[in-house]
This record gives C-alpha cells, structure tokens and sequence, in this order.
C-alpha cells in the first residue's frame, strides 16, 4: 500500500505542565494512532499481535527481556515499540522517483524527521562521484562497486565496517567475520557510543561485561536502584517489572537529574487498575541529583555502611561473601572512609539526610538490584562510577544470588548480541583463536577502531570506505560537523537500511544505499524460510520469525548483503561458505555453536519456546578477572564541573522517539509539543543568567580546544532540572559533543556532561509565538 508522505508539523511550541505518570490509556491511543497512520488495521492487527510472542516478531525497539512463554500478555509491547514496529511497517515508499526529484543537497537540508517520514527504501541506489543525485542501480554492480573499492585499498585498516543494535545476530556474526577475514578488526558500533562504560567498569571488577539479573530477579528483589534512566521512554516495558516488584513488597530508589512521569506512578493498560484506577507509585524515593553526581553517591552510602558496619559489627557487611569471592577489601574500605562528605554533597546537590535515608533502605533489604543507562555511562568519570556501584553491590552480597545484582539496561534491542557475536574492536584472543580453528585463517590481533577513534581516522584520511550495517552514524556520533566532515573525506560510503536518514545525505564520494529487509518481514531464502536470532539485555537468546510481505521485490535479508559482498570481496582466499551462509542461516548458527561460549547446539536450543539463556559466570561464582574473584576499586572522587555563566547540558530522547529518529514533534511526558530546538533550564538558573521563558538562545560548547561548537534558536523552556544543569534533546545537540570530551578508559562520549553558555538572540523572522499553559 502506497501512502503519501506526512507533512512537516507546525513548529509552534507549546509547553504543558509534566505528566505525574506514564502509560495508562492514552499510551495504547498514541501507539494505535501512530500504527494506523503508518500501516493498515491489517498489518497493525499482524505486527502487534506477534510482538514478543513466541515465534513471533522480536521488538526492533529496546532490548528489555520477555516473560517466560506462558507468562506473556498477548499484547506484549509498550508505546514505543508499537511505534517503532509500525514504523519499520509503514505502507510509505522511497522509490527512484523521489531520488530523482530530490538531490542530496536538498534532502540534507531536511528534518530528521521529514526523511524518517517518507517511508521504506525500495531499490539499490548510488551516488556517483561529483554528482549531487542518487541513481538506481543493480544489486551485482552495487557490490561490485563496493568489493572493487575494497579491494583497492592499500591496508584493510582503512576501511570501518560499523554496526547498530538493529543487525540479528546472524548478520552481526557475518559481518564481523567478513571485517576479520578481510584483515581489519575495526568493528566500531553503537555499543561505543552508549554502554561502553559498562562494559569496562563490569569486565574489571567481575570478568564479565554483561548485566547479573534476569526478568524474574526484578520480583523478587526487596530494593531496586534506577540510576540515570527513564524506562517509560527508552524501555517502557520495565515498568511492568517494576509494578511486580512493588506488589510483592519491593521498594525503588530513582536516582536522576529529571523528575520523569514513569519514575513516579505507572498506570498498567493491560491491568484494570492501570485504566479505571490511580495505578502503582514506582518510586519510594527520589533524588534529584546533580549530573554526573552518581559517583559521589554511590561513594557517600558505601562510607556510610562501612561505619554502620563498625557500630554493630558482623550485622551489616556480608562477610563471607567478601572473604570468599572479593579481592581488595581493605584498600578499598581505607579509601571509602576518607571521601570527604563536602565533596559528596557538592557533586550530587543532596543532603547527607537524604542519603542517609538511601542507606537505611538498604539495611532493610536483603536482595538489591542496581539498574543504570547513559546517564552513568556518557560521563567522564563514567567507568569509576560503575566500578563504586559494583562496589556497593558487593558489600551485602549482592551478586550471584536471586533477586539482587547489576543491570545495565540496553536500549536497542540487540546491541548486546552485536558484542556477543563479536563486533567488537578487542575482541580477545579465544575469541579469534576460535575463528581460526573454524575457518583456518588468522584474523588480525591489532585493536581496531572505536566509534570515536573511526571519526578521526576518517578525518585525517586513514579509512577511506565506511560500511553501516543499519544506525545512523552520522547523527549517534559526537561533534557532527567533525562527524560529517570525515564520512565526506571517504572515497565510499555505503549504508544497509530500511529507511531514508541523514546516514544517506552526508556521504563519501561514491555513496551506496543498499536497502534490505526489516525484522517485520518474511525472509525466503534457497534453504525456506528464515528466522534470525537476538540477544536480550537478560543474556536470553531467542527467535524472531517476519510475518509481513517485504516492503519491495527489490529487498534483499542483512545477511544476505553481507555474504555477496564478502564473497565479491575475498572470493576463495578464505574457506568460508558464504552462499551456504546466506541459503540457510541455521548454517551460521552452527558455526557460532563451535565459537562462542554457551551457544552449543544453538540451532536446537534456541527453537524452544523461551530460547536460550546464556550462562553468567558471576551468578555461577566464576569471575574471570585478574585475580580470580570479584575485585573491590578505589575510585578518586570526581564531578562535572561548569564555570560560572554555564550549564551543563544533558542529551536525551523526547517520548516520541526512538534513537536518532524523531516520530513526532512532541515529548507528552515532558508536556513539550510541536518543536524540539528547545532548552530545559531551572527556573533559578534561568533568573541568575538573566533568561525568560520563550527567549531564543544559542547553545554554545565550552571547551578547551577553543573550536566554535554552536545549535542556533533554541527556545527556553522552564523546567525542574537540577541546578546547574539543562537538558535538550539528542541529536540535535550532537554538534556540541566534542570529539575529544570522552569518559576515562572507556572512550565513550560524554553526551551528560556537555558545558554550555546560552547566548541570547533575536526571534527569527517569522517565528510562531510560544504557549505557555503552566
């Protein structure tokens, strides 16, 4: 069905009082809405009704985990990913019409969310050097181009084949294997850009990168730490988690620079409660704390339980788990007890009642989970942050146990399963070890480049063909005039997608789009039908089955992209059955079952209703670091840090989002409609710099490198932020992330502790007037 393009909305921006909840009935209206208008009932009746169910469609949306089949509601989906399914659904399509009608010039010119809107892409299509128009062309000669580029280049490091958390893992395993026989490993991905941290500070302290708590653990906890997310947003379907905690007795702790709608009341559509009713208080307690001030917390009630520990010995600390499973207690403690308490309360704008309040709800509970996102993450001090939370954890013995643990939520729905697959740049050695025993070769042992170490190279020439299977790197990466500089210094760029973004308007100098099918969609190959595989952000690996007609003959599967370009590319120098690959993907998983621990019998196993999930060493008592146990830090105090006149400024979604791509202009949470180039400030930092609600202003970065990182006519919104600090929305505030500005260890960008000025400026011509109904 071929619908027309929606229209740019109205940008006149008006500002409602926040929302004291989330989800309830208005949530199903929206995602019904939203649905219709993208896909016929038909389609939207087939897409939501095999959402999350087993042999079902898997959410191309977060990655939080499904209940135990059995257990799921048959309208097992949230908001977002309603949207996010029918989206991918839409009847819209972008044909060689509209790319002969529109040059790249002009559609670069375009909203991210005007492209999103206009619908899937249907045909190969390429940019040819020095011409300003994509053109179509056949799917032999587009990867003959690429493989021919590829091919000439002087060094395989100078190509980047990067990755997102939409790619199953059959492709991201290809891809990565692909990347490797070809001879590089820079596997640069969204990982880089959003929980790398986690994965260095949990990899240190337990040996592992990944989270210690499934779905179940969530009801049976007795406490719960939310720290620098927003669920009804980026992961909506935790609050159902959540509510199951809470009815059977458990409390929530929200830590968070925002007062966000579903850290306070949920209201469950799918229960009588939720629609008639008041719903479920989420949070027990709330603090509003500084950005970047988790450390500093986290360090305040660790010093607190080690004195509550010396009042009553043996009656706090969990002894036998520290003597038996840790490794450098007493550094740690003689550090812990010195962390002065005037740092601690400057960094997080708490009292210390407040915090004392947090470590009496930890006295009283005896299985603790801590949940955290990219308000941890995105910090410079990041890495120490998550080490002091495994710090925390580890002193009642909260790890390897039911009902407590460490959980880094996830926001896309495979992008762990990306990482498990290895698309990675260091990966180590038993991983490639094992390559080579599969396929006889030797893959490359030099770290490859990060997301941020992939821009550089590009900038100064070093890579000179970037492949994107699926994301939208030019919009996720920092720095973006940095950023699109450096794709355009590429001699190739080619793009695997489902939709029009700016990854297809800010190109090398021969662009490709290569479109393929969407996880909606039935996946016919020479061996049947296909399915592909995900991994949770639980380590649970399970099935998605396409139930709708492609979007255009013309589609080809991820996987089968990858394999005719890597047969193209390397023909016979290695012994990889690219065409057996792509007839029949159980023939990966059978590879993968010889090379990544835990996926033995992986074809079997993940058929069962529910899938696989993966075995966690910390919950089996094995750490895998270097000293064999679960190793205690000493964390320097830090904070973000502003001088006097600026902000620090946090990026975030709107509701209406998902990653880079807006769906409307709207944030119903945060009661902001019509316009995004909008600005969050507290009201008492709005008086102390002279600000008034509707003013235009332009964000400027501060930075020591003197560049001039500036968005233009964004509108002051008054809003409960922490002093201090301001919000605004990702991506549009990208261009304000240095290059340079990225957390200790991890290498991630700093997208939560961007220093800002906001500069007064005149109304544009022709603005519409702001309202304000508060």
């Amino acid at each position: 069905m071929k619908k027309a393009p929606k229209h740019e909305p109205d940008e006149r921006l008006i500002v409602t009082p926040p929302k004291k909840w989330a989800a309830g009935v208005p949530a199903v209206v929206h995602a019904l809405e939203y649905s219709l208008d993208e896909a016929t009932l038909r389609t939207t009746a087939t897409t939501l009704l095999t959402m999350n169910q087993v042999e079902g469609i898997d959410c191309p949306g977060c990655a939080w985990a499904d209940p135990a089949p059995g257990h799921r509601h048959m309208n097992e989906y949230c908001e977002n990913g309603a949207k996010h399914i029918n989206d991918e659904a839409t009847g819209r399509r972008v044909t060689r019409e509209f790319f002969r009608t529109h040059s790249v010039s002009e559609l670069n010119e375009q909203s991210d969310l005007w492209l999103n809107q206009q619908g899937r892409l249907t045909e190969p299509m390429i940019k040819r050097p020095g011409s300003d128009y994509y053109e179509p062309i056949s799917w032999h000669d587009a990867l003959g181009v690429i493989a021919d580029e590829l091919k000439s280049l002087d060094s395989p490091d100078e190509a980047a084949f990067y990755t997102s958390g939409r790619a199953s893992n059959e492709s991201a395993f290809v891809l990565q294997l692909f990347a490797r026989a070809f001879g590089t490993n820079n596997l640069p991905d969204c990982s880089n850009l959003c929980h790398e941290t986690s994965g260095f500070g949990l990899h240190e302290t337990l040996g592992t990168g990944k989270g210690t708590v499934g779905l179940e653990d969530f009801y049976q906890a007795d406490l719960v730490f939310l720290v620098g997310q927003n669920p009804a947003t980026n992961h909506p379907r935790q609050l159902s988690a959540l509510e199951k905690c809470k009815l059977n007795g458990g409390k929530i702790i929200s830590v968070n620079t925002l007062p966000e709608a579903g850290l306070f009341r949920f209201k469950n559509p799918q229960q009588l409660s939720g629609v008639i009713g008041d719903g479920i208080k989420i949070s027990d307690l709330f603090l509003h704390i500084r950005s970047g001030g988790d450390l500093a917390l986290f360090q305040g009630v660790n010093r607190l339980l080690l004195e509550a520990e010396d009042a009553a010995p043996g009656t706090v600390l969990d002894h036998e788990f520290i003597d038996s499973h840790t490794s450098g207690f007493e550094e740690f403690a003689e550090h812990a007890r010195n962390v002065s308490w005037d740092d601690i309360l400057a960094a997080t704008q708490l009292t210390r009642q407040q915090i004392e309040d947090v470590r009496d709800y930890v006295l009283r509970a005896k299985r603790v989970i801590v949940c955290w996102a990219m308000g941890v993450t995105q910090q410079r001090h990041g890495v120490p942050t998550v080490r002091e939370i495994v710090n925390f954890l580890m002193l009642r013995g909260n790890l390897g146990r039911a009902g407590a643990g460490a959980s880094p939520v996830r926001g896309h729905s495979n992008v762990q399963g990306d990482r498990t697959m290895g698309v990675w740049e260091q990966m180590p050695d038993e991983f490639l070890d094992a390559l080579q025993a599969e396929f006889g070769f030797d893959p490359p042992r030099e770290h490859g480049v990060d997301s941020v170490k992939a821009v550089k190279a590009m900038y100064e020439g070093r890579i000179k063909v970037f492949l994107s299977l699926a994301g939208n790197f030019v919009r996720a990466a920092p720095d973006t005039r940095i950023t699109d500089e450096a794709i355009r210094r590429c001699r190739l760029t080619a793009q695997i997608s489902t939709k029009l973004s700016k990854a297809h308007t800010v190109t090398g100098e021969t662009a490709l789009i290569l479109p393929c099918l969407g996880r909606t969609e039935i996946d016919v190959q020479a061996g049947g039908i296909q399915f592909v595989t995900v991994e949770n952000t639980s380590s649970e690996v399970h099935t998605s089955f396409g139930k709708l007609p492609p979007a255009s003959r013309l589609l080809l599967s991820e996987v089968a992209i990858l394999c005719r370009l890597a047969h193209r590319t390397l023909g016979d120098k290695v012994k990889v059955p690219w065409r057996e690959f792509e007839a029949d993907y159980g023939n990966i998983r059978d590879r993968v079952s010889h090379i990544v621990p835990g996926f033995f019998d992986f074809n079997r196993r993940v058929n069962r209703p529910g899938g696989i999930r993966l075995p966690n060493p910390v919950n089996e008592g094995v750490f895998a670091t270097a000293t064999g146990k679960a190793m205690f830090t000493r964390n320097d105090f830090d904070m973000s840090r502003a001088p006097e006149g600026t902000l620090i400024l946090q990026s975030m979604r709107s509701h209406d989002q998902w990653n880079t791509l807006p769906y409307t202009e709207n944030d119903r949470y945060r009661g902001i409609h019509g316009r995004r180039n909008i600005v969050m400030v507290n009201p008492e930092d709005m008086a102390e710099l002279g600000l008034t609600r509707g003013q235009y202003v332009n964000l400027v970065g501060v930075w020591h490198d003197d560049v001039d990182r500036r968005v233009e006519d964004f509108i002051v919104v008054p809003y409960p932020t922490t002093r201090g600090c301001a919000a605004a929305y990702y991506p549009e505030v990208q261009p304000l992330v240095p290059l340079d500005s990225v957390a200790e260890i991890s290498n991630q960008p700093t997208s939560k502790g961007i220093v800002v000025r906001l500069e007064p400026t005149a109304t544009p011509p022709g603005a519409k007037p702001t309202e304000f109904r508060l």
